[in-house]
């Protein structure tokens, strides 16, 4: 594992249930503003084994991005309503009211 990864991966387990993080906001508080895309990849690669809140992960519009497995926009959503976050119309949510503040 890189640096970056490490460092990712250590800001991903600080996100608290209930919360949610963008890809933008997890790359900058690692250290690698900028990295947005490769905070994706970083979960993509990541073994179940590390048990990573990969589902309070979202996009910078506060939406869910399609990871590419079937099921798995459903699943996360699914996630993040049984910990409180609610998603409105069109699958967005409220970046104001469930964005994690560290």
């Amino acid at each position: 594992m890189t640096e970056f990864d490490d460092n990712v991966i250590q800001v991903l387990k600080l996100i608290p249930s209930g919360n949610v993080a963008t890809y933008g906001q997890i790359a900058e508080l690692a250290g690698f503003k900028n990295y947005a895309r490769h905070v994706g990849k970083v979960l993509a690669k990541a073994d179940d084994e590390l048990q990573l809140p990969w589902h309070r992960v979202v996009n910078a519009q506060g939406t869910i991005s399609h990871r590419g497995t079937p099921g798995s926009i459903e699943l996360q959503r699914l996630l993040l309503e049984e910990e409180g976050v609610e998603i409105g119309l069109y699958g967005k949510i409220n970046l104001k009211q469930y964005r994690w503040q560290p």
